[in-house]
């Protein structure tokens, strides 16, 4: 059995059932802007041109969206101690309670559907989380393999 076909039906689960939880939290900003947001919390401050590589996009466009963000009171520039010519972008306090207030609410909704399952659903589902959760690391690393916990 290839990994495909081993996998296919729990990729296709997981996908949908994100899209979905997507499509139905309502949002002021763009995926983009929640996950750079997300990115600058968990990883503290960065340079622009290391933002657009770990969100997938060009680099004046993450300027544009760090600008933004800025003028929003969720970002501020700093200088980089180790090359003052390098601004780095770093998380507000206000930017900061934004991503934790998202992260929250994500979580009730999430939690509202989840008290949907029968137990054996729950329990089944219980079982996978370190696979969810070790899931989400190796995204993490793939994205910016310096911030993983697997680096040395």
């Amino acid at each position: 059995m290839d990994s495909e076909s081993r996998h296919g039906p729990a990729a296709a689960a997981l996908y949908g059932l994100l899209a979905a939880l997507l499509r139905h939290t309502p949002r002021d900003l763009s995926l983009t802007a929640l996950a750079t947001l997300a990115t600058l919390e968990r990883t503290g401050p960065r340079r622009i041109t290391e933002l657009a590589v770990i969100e997938g996009v060009a680099q004046p466009s993450m300027t544009n969206l760090v600008s933004n963000l800025e003028r929003e009171g969720l970002v501020e520039r700093r200088s980089d101690p180790d090359d003052k010519r390098v601004a780095l972008a770093a998380i507000t306090d206000k930017g900061a309670n934004y991503v934790r207030s998202r992260r929250r609410l994500g979580t009730e909704s999430l939690e509202q559907l989840l008290d949907k399952l029968s137990e054996a659903e729950s329990t089944a589902l219980t079982g996978a989380v370190e696979a969810l959760t070790h899931l989400r690391l190796l995204d993490e690393e793939e994205r910016d393999p310096a911030q993983s916990p697997y680096c040395p």
